[in-house]
């Protein structure tokens, strides 16, 4: 491959300018990740998605083979380029997920009181007597009166979709059980959970690892979601696969917590992962209904103090095959965003609704609506000294840059804050002190070579803010007028790119660089329309060794 493809191709894929509508690009601090699927891949869907509000596209592994997967990313790209919308990729693991496969794909029906058996033979046929799965050692896990439950996509929260399964006799490799609702099961693949049982099945599978080898290699992945993280050590060996596989070490894992399995070990799994998903789906079924709030609150909060992003799922189940969310779930997502202790989720993903749902669309921007009305409502000052007080002292050094860059955005209400990064780092922490006004996150990446071809560092760190609440990245040009002669034949003679906003930055930025990249920063705030005049705009920026906060007042 000529070296050129990945420097022009790269930042093309996923990296863009600030939109000229403040409507359109700050439709909530909120992020929204949709997976795409049969109802949302083709070009023109992906395109509504993402002037909707979708910031992240997650592709799930636990159906369809790369192949199909490949088209409908490609299909992103284009829509990419056509929108000028920032986008980043999440693959989202199998896991230790237990499967019932229905090969004549004819529906199921299951009635109430009668029996159903479920067997580790893959040559039955699935039926309303047997169901053949995808695990030797159920019978091994489980007990008379242990509770399972079957259905397709997860769980729809429907009694006439999703089936619950009480163990009444375990036989041999054969598990009896008792059906306490009628239903039907439609598709070719449901899914098995076993409630609050230890089931004995690897968390990143050898199938996973292929996938994440081929696909995710290639794809350059942002993120990996760690199907069924149940232990610290499950992410800790995910890291260490990822680092042996070039680019993907950039790649940030998000823990899905999906039992009270991961839940017991959720503090040191939060220490080991880039942020957590919480899967209400699965969460939902292994909690008692009336437990699930605390766990939900107690892990917000956790990650709010951490400053690891956290992402909420299942919570406009309804909009799968309606227009409208009902008033509960209305509600649900505003409380998913703000609560009274806790400032609550960084993202909220939707699974079926945007998947197989009719209205994707229509989803995202609900959703968004509902996000930035919660927001407006959000008590920073509270939130501000919580964090403080939760941090202690004395603070690290770059910490106390970030809560000082959002007490003076606060104080002199500031329109946005433009921070300076190159690793993230800094940008995240801003946001993890939740400012009221937007975090521009302006990237600067360095040119790199190992004498074989040209790359640079930053794409990754800029698409990585798309799923950090209130944190919106720009990508810096790496280069430099001076060093372009010197790479002309790699980059091409005329060659331009819509994802770079600055053209200037060395090794050694020098104070004019500094100020002819915030000064295209601060022009495209003004494009956008979150920057007018006579506005204030707090900036954070290194100046050699030092970090400084300095607060602009813009002139007509």
């Amino acid at each position: 491959m000529h070296s050129n493809h990945l420097l022009i191709e790269e930042p093309i894929r996923m990296i863009s300018i600030l939109e000229p509508s403040k409507a359109s690009f700050f439709p909530a601090m909120t992020k929204i990740v949709g997976t795409l699927g049969p109802k949302s891949r083709s070009v023109d869907v992906i395109s509504a998605c993402l002037k909707a509000g979708m910031s992240v596209a997650r592709f799930d592994f636990s159906w369809g083979d790369p192949e199909y997967h490949q088209e409908t990313l490609d299909n992103l790209k284009e829509a990419v380029k056509i929108t000028k919308k920032l986008c980043a990729v999440m693959l989202d693991t199998v896991g230790a997920e237990m499967q019932v496969v229905n090969k004549s794909e004819k529906s199921i029906s299951l009635e109430a009181d009668g029996q159903v058996v479920l067997t580790p033979d893959r040559g039955e046929e699935a039926s309303s007597e047997i169901l053949p799965i995808n695990f030797d050692g159920l019978a091994k896990s489980m007990k008379m009166g242990d509770t399972i439950f079957v259905g397709q996509y997860l769980f729809t929260g429907s009694e006439t979709t999703s089936v619950w399964l009480e163990v009444s006799e375990v036989t041999g490799h054969d598990v009896i059980c008792t059906i306490k609702n009628s239903a039907t099961l439609a598709g070719s693949l449901f899914t098995l959970h076993a409630s609050q049982v230890h089931i004995d099945l690897p968390t990143l599978t050898d199938k996973d690892k292929e996938v994440i080898s081929t696909w995710g290699v290639k794809n350059k992945i942002d993120f990996l979601s760690l199907s069924y993280t149940r232990h610290a050590e499950d992410v800790r060996q995910a890291r260490e696969f990822l680092s042996k596989l070039g680019d993907l070490s950039q790649t940030q894992i998000f823990a899905k917590i999906e039992n009270v399995e991961g839940l017991t070990h959720f503090d040191e799994i939060l220490q080991e992962a880039d942020g957590i998903i919480l899967s209400r789906g699965n969460l939902g079924i292994d909690l008692p209904p009336e437990k699930v709030f605390f766990f939900q609150k107690s892990a917000l909060y956790k990650c709010n103090m951490a400053g690891k992003p956290a992402v909420l799922t299942r919570v406009v189940d309804t909009m799968t095959n309606n227009l409208r969310p009902t008033r509960a779930e209305a509600t649900d997502v505003a409380n998913a965003v703000l609560d009274v202790d806790i400032v609550g989720s960084d993202a909220i993903l939707l699974g079926a609704e945007t998947l197989r749902g009719l209205y994707p669309v229509e989803t995202i921007s609900t959703v968004g609506r509902i996000c930035a009305e919660a927001e407006k409502v959000f008590n920073q000052d509270l939130y501000f000294k919580k964090t403080v007080k939760y941090v202690g002292e004395p603070m690290t050094h770059l910490e106390s840059i970030a809560s000082s860059a959002v007490r003076a955005a606060i104080k002199v209400k500031a329109s946005v804050i433009i921070c300076f990064t190159s690793s993230g780092r800094a940008a995240r922490l801003i946001a993890k002190y939740r400012p009221t006004m937007p975090v521009i996150s302006v990237v600067i990446p360095h040119l790199m070579t190992n004498q074989l071809k040209w790359s640079f560092s930053g794409a990754f760190v800029a698409r990585q803010s798309l799923i950090v609440r209130g944190l919106f990245p720009m990508l810096a040009d790496p280069r430099h007028p001076i060093k372009l002669h010197k790479v002309a034949g790699i980059w091409g003679s005329g060659t331009k790119l819509f994802s770079f906003i600055a053209t200037a930055h060395e090794a050694e930025s020098t104070s004019a660089t500094n100020e002819s990249i915030l000064k295209i920063a601060l022009d495209h705030g003004k494009a956008s329309g979150v920057i007018k005049s006579h506005d204030r705009v707090v900036v954070c920026q290194k100046h050699g060794d030092a970090s400084v906060v300095k607060i602009i007042e813009l002139e007509d």
